[in-house]
């Protein structure tokens, strides 16, 4: 038996009334899902439990089968696993986004305009976090460049909850007043927040940007603190060698931490413009080499929802469906094993609020080696209510999906 979950990142929605109030996922042309819910099982699952922030940290640890409440120790560790960072048992991380803010001279009184900085390049913002470390890194504090927006600081020996810190793209359009980080420990945290916007407004690659018409990335923003995470490996837990294809560092991330096999995709973005072809490649190649699962993450719903690009939130399902599950699909038909393949977002991402929920998620299960009659015959959020099946905790489904 093969076995493919495609992740499809914040998917789930609300409905949009420009959607003639539908969600994007009932709006969207997708035949190979709505085919698989019609011969498969579909329901809804519970990916973020209470008292949890519904990130994609958690909500991803809990679809591959672990425990939130046990195995969750921080977003960002995670990231720093992916990017290659050697985590000391008393070290803290951070995730450090590059964020573009209004231009009030008070730093408490800015908005926060873009939560990753128009999408700015990851050879730009290399040399922005290059130069960030060069001007307030120390034996106390480190930067790390990651992709695109995404970075790390390493807090040699801090304090492994260092206050309330709130993550960039809650924030969308509103003023930093009420959201600047508080606590005991985070005054050189903030310091640091504040240093760095007249740093980098002032730094040539913003000002090029700047001149090209482009979002300047004129601040750093810290959130997701974590310790270094200890994960069981995945082939140990659940008997099954394993692939992870994404595009982020945090499912990167947590593929290492497994012991997954984590594969690099040339072209891959996280965003709608991300190397679909290149993506659904590497999870076939994974399978040809003997995989008996792979995982195949893909950002771009998250990141339209974040942006409240309704009709780019539509396509990415749409050319999920048409450039993932296609070859996907085909290649497992043709290659004589029986085979398993598991839909659903992490968490959903609604348009309205431009972040995460914890609502249950759709999830779809088909197995080739057991075809029914669903009673299904489109996959979104209101047909898998209607069900009835809703699985509690999501860490289960993880291993509802691997029985044969």
């Amino acid at each position: 038996m093969k076995y493919a979950v495609v992740l499809c990142d914040g998917m789930a929605d609300r409905p949009v009334p420009e959607l003639n109030n539908m969600t994007p996922m009932q709006a969207a042309n997708k035949p190979n899902m709505d085919y698989l819910a019609s011969k498969g099982e579909v329901g809804l699952v519970k990916t973020v439990g209470a008292g949890l922030k519904p990130g994609s940290d958690v909500a991803n640890l809990s679809v591959l089968g672990y425990d939130p409440a046990i195995y969750y120790s921080g977003r960002s560790p995670l990231e720093a696993a992916s990017i290659g960072i050697d985590l000391k048992p008393d070290d803290v991380t951070l995730r450090c986004n590059l964020v573009t803010l209004s231009d009030e001279p008070n730093y408490e009184d800015k908005t926060m305009v873009d939560y990753c900085a128009g999408d700015i390049s990851t050879p730009e913002a290399e040399e922005l976090i290059k130069y960030i470390d060069e001007k307030l890194g120390s034996d106390k504090f480190k930067f790390y460049a990651g992709v695109s927006y995404r970075h790390c600081l390493v807090w040699a020996k801090g304090e492994p909850h260092p206050g309330v810190l709130t993550p960039p793209h809650d924030i969308s359009d509103r003023k930093i007043t009420d959201y600047i980080p508080k606590g005991d420990y985070i005054a050189e945290l903030y310091d640091m927040m504040k240093k760095s916007y007249d740093l980098l407004m002032e730094h040539p690659v913003n000002k090029k940007r700047i001149a090209e018409g482009k979002r300047p990335a004129n601040s750093i923003w810290l959130w997701g603190e974590g310790t270094k995470p200890k994960l069981d490996s995945f082939k140990g837990k659940f008997g099954k060698s394993a692939s992870m294809i994404s595009a982020v560092d945090l499912l990167k991330g947590i593929g290492k931490c497994a012991e997954m096999n984590v594969c690099q995709v040339e072209g891959a973005t996280a965003y709608i413009d991300t190397n679909f072809d290149g993506k659904v490649q590497a999870a076939i190649d994974e399978l040809k080499k003997g995989q008996d699962f792979v995982y195949i993450h893909i950002e771009a719903p998250d990141e339209c929802g974040h942006r409240a690009e309704i009709q780019n939130k539509k396509l990415a399902i749409e050319i999920i469906d048409e450039k993932i599950l296609t070859p996907l699909i085909a290649y497992l038909k043709d290659c004589g094993d029986d085979y398993s393949v598991m839909i659903l977002p992490d968490h959903p991402t609604p348009i309205c609020l431009k972040t995460h929920t914890s609502d249950p998620v759709p999830f779809l299960i088909y197995r080739s080696n057991d075809e029914k009659n669903s009673g299904v015959s489109t996959f979104c959020e209101e047909t898998a209510e209607k069900t009835g099946l809703y699985i509690e905790p999501g860490c289960t489904l993880m291993n509802r999906f691997l029985a044969e």
